[in-house]
């Protein structure tokens, strides 16, 4: 098997997002949580490959490490071009990871030059002028000004970008970007004899995105959200239809939250106004030692076992800056990793079958604690949000790792409610 692409995405929810994006281009997508080694087997047939890594917040060492190993590892599987995945918000710290890890991919893969475009107009994220715009606003003045770990409160992206990188950052203004792949080719070539390395994109449709996926075909590594990978994807000659996804129709429903954002506040929210079962997790008390799993599992034992369950660690802003005051930053994050991570494992040994998980980092705990290496990447309930299928040692799991800001306010219900025959 000859990979065509191989995607290296800093979380694990944005693994989810960058990989229903390739299938969407009728890629064959197969998904691989956390660093693969010589024991990663992919599903047969696979034309991409993305690698979901836990590095958005990590030590810059540390991401760069993981993504170097990582894009070593789709080199032996073939894939000649390397799409690095960040959030479409430009998720990062002050420093890093974004400049540290497309440099170092660049470095290893000899390349000159990259072109980034974080925009995904489907959920509401738009570049122009080289500024991010979330729904219509400038992400610094959107709810991502107060991100629980990385508050985004600049919205230029070049200026954020040189913060993290030594080399120079230019822009491909829109008009450029509508005059098509051979304007946005020799706006590229342009830059790279004027020696610029890093090379943001305007970009308001999925038209745009298409123009400059066809436009980097050609270099070893691009970088930005899922909506610039897919249109790299379809710039890519089509091989048919993808091949068709298992589905987990019986079992029990669950849905675990640890996001803070504002669309997941307002999906649980809609969950809860239909009468569906759902539990808010103390923190706190889980902090001072009370067995808050035993009393959620106790909780989950009662309920309907033909209604899907919400239990959930999230919070408003007011509640997660008390929180965050008491334990601090990093330790409130731990606890709701820990407290989830353990939820999953034993509501998949009660019999749950169809699980949602909404955070990156939620993700990551679950999976991590699930033991799941590779997911077959299916059929997606909202934009950027797709079904995955995995094998457990209790049986088959439909599995959907959500980014926090993702899906529609009536998702968890939609999603967990809707006949088997209709999700597919």
């Amino acid at each position: 098997m000859t990979l065509r692409i191989g995607c290296i995405a800093d979380d694990f929810t944005g693994g989810t997002d960058v990989a229903a994006a390739l299938r969407r281009a009728g890629l064959r997508t197969a998904l691989v949580f956390g660093a693969p080694d010589d024991t990663t087997t992919l599903p047969a047939d696979c034309d991409a490959a993305v690698i979901a890594l836990k590095s958005r917040s990590t030590p810059a060492d540390e991401a760069v490490a993981d993504s170097l190993a990582a894009q070593h590892w789709l080199w032996t599987k073939g894939a000649a071009q390397v799409y690095f995945k960040y959030c479409s918000t430009f998720d990062s710290t002050p420093h890093g990871n974004i400049g540290p890890v497309t440099d170092a991919l660049m470095d290893a893969a000899g390349a000159t030059l990259t072109l980034h475009c974080p925009a995904s107009p489907p959920n509401g994220r738009t570049v122009y002028r080289g500024h991010l715009f979330v729904h219509g606003q400038l992400l610094s003045d959107s709810p991502l000004r107060h991100h629980p770990l990385n508050p985004m409160t600049d919205s230029s992206l070049p200026r954020l970008l040189s913060a993290q990188t030594r080399h120079q950052v230019a822009v491909i203004d829109w008009p450029t970007v509508r005059r098509g792949v051979d304007a946005v080719r020799e706006a590229l070539l342009a830059h790279e004899q004027a020696g610029v390395r890093h090379v943001i994109a305007d970009a308001l449709t999925d038209d745009d995105l298409a123009s400059l996926g066809a436009a980097a075909l050609e270099l070893p590594v691009v970088a930005g959200a899922a909506g610039l990978a897919e249109g790299v994807g379809h710039a890519y000659p089509t091989t048919g239809p993808t091949t068709a996804e298992p589905w987990t129709g019986e079992g029990r429903a669950a849905v675990l939250a640890g996001s803070c954002s504002a669309r997941t506040l307002d999906q649980i929210a809609q969950f809860y106004a239909a009468g569906l079962p759902s539990l808010h997790l103390d923190v706190l008390a889980a902090a001072t030692g009370r067995d808050v799993t035993a009393e959620a599992l106790a909780w989950y034992d009662e309920q309907d076992p033909a209604l899907p369950v919400l239990i959930y660690a999230s919070a408003s802003p007011e509640e997660l800056a008390a929180i965050q005051a008491q334990l601090g930053v990093a330790e409130a994050a731990a606890q709701v990793e820990e407290l989830l991570g353990a939820l999953a494992s034993h509501l998949i040994g009660r019999g749950v079958r169809r699980l949602l998980v909404a955070s990156g980092e939620t993700s990551g705990a679950v999976t991590t604690a699930l033991g799941i290496r590779a997911v077959l990447v299916g059929q997606e309930a909202d934009p950027g949000v797709p079904w995955t299928y995995a094998t457990t040692e209790h049986g088959d799991l439909a599995l959907m790792l959500k980014s926090g800001n993702f899906g529609a306010p009536d998702l968890f219900t939609r999603a967990l409610t809707t006949p088997a025959e209709e999700s597919r």
